[in-house]
């Protein structure tokens, strides 16, 4: 995150001094940006934030002129794979051993061994 964050557009959700939420979007390629973190308090999950965010991050980057936005997960985040979709982006890619190669801790999430980077797109009208 270090090698991104001040290149990054980044917006913040705050409620009554709270920080609940943060959103980082990165220019990538022309007309595309990427969601490179989205993040939502654990206090403040399950109340549609995340969803509001992506929405924000679509809404913003069309009135900004990008055609694309892209984003990547993890291959056993279920919930976060069942929101991008549902958001109306598509599957493009696997970076297959993304997490593998790229830390130097093993993941578990959804009690399985994290491995594989699923890309997504949606591409703005």
């Amino acid at each position: 995150m270090d090698n991104y964050v001040n290149r990054a557009y980044q917006f913040e959700l705050v409620d009554d001094n709270e920080l609940l939420s943060v959103l980082l979007l990165l220019d990538t390629r022309p007309e595309t940006v990427e969601i490179v973190n989205i993040a939502v308090d654990e206090m403040a999950r399950n109340q549609g934030l995340g969803e509001k965010l992506i929405l924000f991050a679509l809404d913003w980057s069309k009135k900004h002129h990008y055609r694309t936005v892209e984003i990547g997960t993890g291959s056993t985040s279920f919930a976060q794979l069942y929101l991008y979709q549902k958001c109306g982006f598509r599957v493009v890619n696997i970076d297959r051993d993304f997490f593998v190669d790229n830390y130097d801790e093993p993941i578990i999430e959804n009690k399985l061994l994290l491995k594989d980077m699923i890309r997504l797109e949606k591409k703005l009208n």
